[in-house]
C-alpha cells in the first residue's frame, strides 16, 4: 500500500515509519524541511519527501492520486491563546489537499475525551477529529490517555519527579485516573487500523490494561526503579502554581506544563473496549511499558523525543538555513587549541557535549545559568540529550538546539533557546592549518539593543575562563597517558 504520513518528525511518526517498512508499505512522509528528516533518519532513502508547511496551504506539495490511505499525526502542545485554530487550521489543510487524491482513508490518534468539562487541549483534539471529516476518505480515530515509551513526555516528566524528589508536595491532580498505554501498543494499533474496513469511519479508544492515578504512577515508577518515594497531596495549589511547580522541578517547558496540567484535571479511562473487535491485541501494563523504556534508555537507542519539538519563533520549519552564522551586526569570542591527538576522538568528544557528559569546565556555572533561565521563562538546563551518542539537527542539547551536526566536515552548531537580549551561537570545528590540527570554538553573539551590548561585555570575563577551559578539557578529554 502507500501510505502517507504528517508529523513524520514527531514523536510518534518517527516511530511509526519504521513499523509501516517493515510491513513492506511504501511510505510518503509530509515534512517541513526534508533536510532535517535526512539528517535525522538512516531510513531517508526508502521513502518519499514532501514539502510542506500544513499553516500554510499554498507550500504543500501535490500529494500523490495513488495514495491508498494517510495519517494525521500532527498536534501541539502549545499554550498560544490561538493555538486551537491553528490546529484546526492545519487540519483543514491536510483534509484539503488529500481530497485530490484517491485515498481511502484517514487515520488520526487523538486524545480520550470520555470527561465532562474537557480542557482546552482535549477539546482542541476532539475538534481537529471533526474537522478531518471534511474528507471524502473514511476516517479511522485513535483516542489514547498517557503514552509510556523513552523520550515520551509523560514519561519524562515522571521520571524527572521520581528521580529528583524524595519527597513530593503535589497538587490534587496527581490523584486522577487514567488508563496509560506503552508506544509499543499505540504503533501497533496505529498499523492494525490500516485499510481495514472494519475501522472506517469509526473512533475507538485505546489503552493498556492499568488503570492509575498518576501518584500511583509515580510510585510505580519508584519502586521499579527501587526508591523510597513519599508523596504529600496539598489540595490548594492553584492550575498556575501548579503549571510553576513542575515547570522548575521537571525538564519541560512552561507551555507545555500549562498544558499538561490543564488537561490533568481530566479522567482519561477507556470508555468500551471495541478496539478489540478490530485488532486483537495483548497490551503492556503500565510496570512492563517502564520496563522497555529503561532498556532503551541503556542502550542509548531513543529514537524520539518530545524535546526536540520545534520551538515557535526563531526555530521553525526553515531553522536549518540558519546554520551559516551571521557576521554583521555581531560580537565574538574565538579560541583556537593545539592538539595533537586523532582527530575522531576530539570529534567524538564535540559530539557527546552537553546531558550527562555535561560542558567540560565549570559545569557548576552552566547549572546556574540554566536555573536563571528557568526564573525568566526559558528552558532551562534540564532538557538534556536525546541520545548521550548519537546527535542530530533540531536535537536539544540541554538549553541548545542543534543547527548542524557535521561529521564528515567535523563541525558541530548550537543555537541558544535560553532567554537573551540578543541571539546565540556556539560552533566547534576541527581544522587542519600548515601541518597543525586545532580545535576551533566560536560563540557568536547577536545583541538586541543597548542591554544586549551590556549582557556580552558583563559575560565577558565569564567566557574568558569557560571557553578557554572548555576547549582544553574537549581535546583532552578520555585520553589516555602512558
Amino acid at each position: 500500500m502507500k501510505v502517507l504520513l504528517a508529523g513524520a518528525n514527531g514523536y510518534i511518526g518517527t516511530r511509526l515509519i519504521p513499523v509501516l517498512l517493515e510491513k513492506g508499505h511504501s511510505v510518503v512522509c509530509l515534512v517541513r524541511d526534508k533536510r532535517r528528516f535526512h539528517e535525522q533518519n538512516d531510513y531517508s532513502d526508502r521513502v518519499t519527501l514532501l514539502t510542506g508547511d500544513l499553516l500554510k496551504e499554498e507550500s504543500i506539495e501535490a500529494i500523490p492520486q495513488d495514495i491508498d490511505a494517510a495519517y494525521y499525526l500532527v498536534h501541539s502542545m502549545a499554550q498560544a491563546a490561538d493555538f486551537a485554530a491553528l490546529e484546526a487550521l492545519s487540519s483543514h489543510n491536510f483534509a484539503q489537499a488529500l481530497n485530490q487524491t484517491n485515498c481511502k482513508q484517514v487515520i488520526y490518534l487523538s486524545g480520550i475525551v470520555n470527561d465532562t468539562g474537557l480542557s482546552s487541549h482535549l477539546l482542541s483534539r476532539r475538534h481537529v477529529e471533526d474537522v478531518l471529516k471534511e474528507c471524502k476518505a473514511a476516517i479511522t480515530v485513535l483516542r489514547a490517555a498517557i503514552i509510556v515509551g523513552s523520550g515520551s513526555s509523560s514519561f519524562e516528566i515522571i521520571r524527572d519527579l521520581t528521580e529528583k524528589l524524595p519527597i513530593m508536595t503535589v497538587p490534587r491532580w496527581v490523584n486522577t485516573k487514567c488508563q496509560p498505554i506503552a508506544i509499543r501498543d499505540v504503533l501497533g494499533y496505529l498499523e492494525g487500523v490500516l485499510l481495514n474496513e472494519k475501522a472506517f469511519d469509526k473512533t475507538f479508544d485505546i489503552g493498556g490494561p492499568d488503570i492509575l492515578s498518576f501518584k500511583q504512577m509515580m510510585l510505580v515508577y519508584a519502586k521499579v526503579r527501587k526508591l523510597k518515594r513519599y508523596i504529600i497531596t496539598i489540595p490548594f495549589l492553584s492550575p498556575k502554581i501548579s503549571s510553576y511547580w513542575l515547570y522548575f522541578v521537571t525538564s519541560t517547558s512552561y507551555s507545555l506544563a500549562q498544558s499538561l496540567v490543564d488537561s490533568m484535571k481530566n479522567e482519561t479511562i477507556m470508555k468500551d473496549h471495541d478496539i478489540d473487535n478490530v485488532v486483537k491485541r495483548d497490551c503492556l501494563g503500565y510496570e512492563e511499558a517502564l520496563q522497555l523504556a529503561f532498556k532503551k534508555i541503556e542502550q542509548n537507542s531513543i529514537v524520539s523525543s518530545w524535546k526536540d519539538a520545534l520551538n515557535n519563533g526563531y526555530l521553525t520549519s526553515g531553522f536549518m538555513d540558519q546554520i551559516k552564522v551571521p557576521q554583521n551586526g555581531t560580537l565574538e569570542y574565538k579560541v583556537k587549541q593545539p592538539f595533537s591527538r586523532d582527530g575522531a576522538e576530539v570529534l567524538k568528544n564535540i559530539m557527546a557535549i552537553g546531558g550527562s557528559r555535561g560542558w567540560y569546565y565549570w559545569d557548576w556555572i552552566w547549572s546556574i545559568r540554566g536555573f536563571l533561565d528557568k526564573l525568566f521563562g526559558g528552558v532551562g538546563s534540564r532538557r538534556g540529550r536525546t541520545s548521550n551518542i548519537n546527535v542530530s539537527p533540531g536535537d536539544v542539547i540541554d538549553f541548545w538546539r542543534v543547527l548542524l551536526a557535521d561529521k564528515i566536515n567535523r563541525r558541530l552548531l548550537l543555537y541558544a533557546e535560553m532567554k537573551l537580549p540578543g541571539e546565540a551561537w556556539l560552533e566547534f570545528k576541527i581544522i587542519e592549518r600548515n601541518g597543525r590540527t586545532f580545535l576551533s570554538q566560536v560563540a557568536t553573539f547577536r545583541p538586541r539593543g543597548l542591554w544586549g551590548r551590556m549582557y556580552w561585555y558583563l559575560m565577558w570575563p565569564f567566557h574568558l575562563f569557560i571557553f578557554k577551559g572548555m576547549a582544553k578539557r574537549i581535546v583532552n578529554f578520555g585520553e589516555v597517558h602512558g
